[in-house]
C-alpha cells in the first residue's frame, strides 16, 4: 500500500514545519502557516466521524485554539505537526460524543473502501463485497475503525499512526494486523 504524500513529509518539509513551530512558540502570529496548512485536513478528519457540519466546524476551531494555547508543550518527534493536531482532534471528538451522548458515525465514500476491500475480500461480486465490508466495519469498535481510517483511508504510515494514537510504532502495526484479521474472520463467516 502506498503512503499518501499529503500526510507523509520529507525531512526538508519537516524542518520547515519545525521552524514554523519555533516561531509560533514565541509569537502567536507564527501559528498561521500551521493553521493554513492543516485546517482542512483536521476538519475532514472530524467531519468524517460525525454527521453535523456545524459541530465539525466548532470542534475544529477548538482543536486549533487548544493547539495555539498549548504549543509551548509541543515536542518534535520526527513526524508532522499534524500528528499532534490529530491527537487533540481525537480527544475533542470523544469529548463531544460524551457531552452530547452522541454515537460516532463513519462517513465512508465507496472509493475509500476499495483498498481495504482488496486486503480482505476474495473474488466475489464487487457490490456484494462492498455491502458486506461496510456491515463488517459497522461491527468494529471505535478504536478499530480509527485504525482502518488512518491506515487505509488516509494512507498514513505506521509511524504517523503511532504518533496520533500515542502508541509505539510496532504496536500500531500489531493493532492494524489484528483489525484486518478480525475483519477477515467476520467476512468469511458471513
Amino acid at each position: 500500500m502506498a503512503i499518501n504524500p499529503v500526510y507523509h513529509h520529507t525531512e526538508d518539509r519537516l524542518q520547515v514545519e519545525l521552524q514554523w513551530i519555533k516561531r509560533a512558540k514565541t509569537d502567536p502570529e507564527g501559528f498561521a502557516p500551521l493553521y493554513n496548512k492543516y485546517y482542512e485536513q483536521i476538519f475532514r478528519y472530524i467531519y468524517q466521524r460525525m454527521d453535523d457540519t456545524e459541530t465539525a466546524f466548532d470542534i475544529t476551531s477548538q482543536v486549533f485554539l487548544k493547539a495555539l494555547n498549548n504549543i509551548h508543550k509541543y515536542e518534535y518527534r520526527g513526524v508532522p505537526f499534524a500528528s499532534w493536531l490529530y491527537r487533540i482532534a481525537k480527544s475533542e471528538l470523544y469529548q463531544s460524543f460524551r457531552d452530547k451522548k452522541a454515537k460516532r458515525t463513519v462517513n465512508i465514500e465507496s472509493f475509500q473502501i476499495s483498498e481495504i476491500e482488496e486486503e480482505i475480500c476474495e473474488d466475489d461480486k464487487a457490490l456484494e463485497r462492498r455491502t458486506k465490508l461496510l456491515n463488517i466495519i459497522r461491527q468494529l469498535d471505535n478504536s478499530e475503525i480509527e485504525m482502518i481510517e488512518l491506515r487505509f483511508f488516509e494512507k498514513r504510515s505506521f509511524k504517523e499512526i503511532a504518533e496520533i494514537l500515542n502508541i509505539k510504532e510496532n504496536n500500531a502495526k500489531v493493532k492494524a494486523h489484528r483489525v484486518i484479521k478480525k475483519m477477515k474472520k467476520i467476512y468469511h463467516k458471513s
